[in-house]
């Protein structure tokens, strides 16, 4: 039993919720700072016929047909959802690293990469209805160069989650899900070069400064999302829900959806058709999770000085 009760506590910790409050801030400044590029990334992963393909361009199209403000659509959930994304993210990666390195010493990359696909599995489980609604609410009122693509009609989150239940069914909350539960690897091999990473540059107990973590969280992210890029566009896809040819998912999105979204869009396009919009993707991704991890990084320093908490677990 005393058992038992050392582990509830390691999990319910204060360290924890500083990192998962401090990864949820960091994520939301970063998101709101480089939103517009993931307007720009997801209009190209969707609209297949759209002609203009670099990011400006995008933008600027955009912003001229459906005003400015249009690049912010869908700011709301998009930021609710990642607050509580990031928040179970960075608790659950945070509470597992904690019994692994109170119990086997210091972390390593294969631990490292086994903890981010636990805390990625439980994240999407959680959080996946709230992506499909912020998926939808983001493309609501999209001037689509895709004939194939049917517009949606929502009032705001909650209209959007009874719509979806009332047409759809409970299902289609987690519309999306297989390629989610694949792209856990993104995270988790993302973690994994950033803790490497800070590890070797903070060997000998040397500070590392914000330059440094921001370029570190900046080539951690674009290994993991050009390597996991092609799911990225069908998830996107699938949460959108509104191609008419689009199989309907029930609570876990078949295999066989995903390999013939895959397959459709290399006939379509060819097999670089599935880094579609990976221009955007790279800029707006890596862009905001080298700011997220800067912020993250010090908004846990300054917390843990002036909580004179423990400082052995945060590297």
């Amino acid at each position: 039993m005393a058992s038992d009760g050392g582990s509830a506590m390691r999990l319910l910790s204060y360290e924890t919720l500083v990192h998962a409050v401090s990864g949820a801030v960091g994520s939301v400044t970063a998101m709101t700072v480089f939103f517009p590029l993931d307007t720009a990334r997801i209009r190209l992963q969707v609209d297949e016929s759209r002609k203009s393909k670099s990011t400006p361009v995008i933008l600027a199209e955009i912003a001229k047909e459906e005003g400015v403000m249009s690049l912010y659509r869908g700011w709301f959930p998009v930021i609710s959802s990642l607050c509580c994304s990031n928040f179970i993210y960075f608790y659950t990666f945070n509470s597992l690293k904690r019994l692994m390195v109170l119990e086997k010493g210091q972390s390593r990359p294969g631990r490292d990469l086994v903890m981010g696909f636990i805390a990625g599995t439980v994240n999407v489980l959680l959080t996946t209805p709230m992506w499909v609604v912020n998926t939808r609410l983001k493309l609501q009122g999209a001037k689509f160069r895709n004939e194939d693509l049917q517009q949606t009609h929502y009032k705001g989150i909650f209209d959007t989650f009874s719509q979806i239940i009332a047409h759809e069914g409970v299902g289609a909350l987690w519309n999306g899900t297989f390629p989610s539960l694949l792209l856990v690897f993104n995270p988790a091999v993302q973690l994994m070069f950033y803790e490497a990473m800070k590890r070797r540059a903070g060997q000998g107990g040397r500070r590392i400064s914000s330059f440094e973590i921001f370029i570190i969280g900046a080539i951690a992210k674009a290994i993991a999302t050009t390597a996991t890029y092609p799911l990225q566009t069908v998830q996107a896809i699938l949460r959108f829900g509104q191609h008419k040819s689009q199989e309907r998912g029930g609570l876990l999105c078949s295999v066989r959806s995903v390999l013939n979204l895959l397959l459709d869009r290399i006939k379509r396009n060819g097999v670089l058709g599935l880094y579609k919009g990976l221009e955007a993707k790279l800029l707006q991704t890596v862009l905001t999770a080298a700011l997220m991890f800067m912020v993250y990084e010090k908004i846990t320093a300054v917390t843990f000085r002036l909580m004179g908490l423990n400082k052995k677990l945060r590297h």
